[in-house]
């Protein structure tokens, strides 16, 4: 399994969005869309602010393959399910990021978007 490197990590984490496209099942990428994105540890993280029935999150089930871009890193990636023992700490990755938001950050934290968790693993 291919890892991101630590400048990746770094630019990535800097970024306030990541820009996320899921493949379709004929193998083409949908629209890029702009995401709020966390690191914990050595793994990047997206959430649905709007839950599974948010339409990239869909998208994103159906292969579970897209591509990702912020910071200047452009990757394809895997969507994997993150282990569910990390949603605290992703939580707190989410409240620390983006606490000068405190209007969104009780959504991305909320039960709907914590169910709606993607871990995003290079595929390359």
């Amino acid at each position: 399994m291919t890892t991101w490197t630590a400048e990746e990590l770094r630019r990535i984490d800097a970024s306030d969005e990541l820009e996320i496209a899921a493949r379709r099942r004929d193998g083409t990428l949908r629209r890029h869309l702009p995401v709020w994105v966390v690191r914990h540890g050595d793994g990047l993280y997206v959430r649905a602010v709007n839950g599974r029935d948010s339409a990239w999150f869909r998208g994103a089930q159906a292969r579970h393959e897209g591509h990702v871009r912020a910071g200047g890193v452009e990757k394809n990636v895997s969507f994997v399910d993150p282990d569910p023992d990390l949603a605290d700490a992703i939580d707190a990755a989410y409240r620390a990021k983006y606490a000068r938001y405190p209007g969104i950050v009780p959504r991305i934290v909320d039960e709907q978007a914590r169910a709606a968790a993607i871990a995003l693993v290079p595929a390359d």
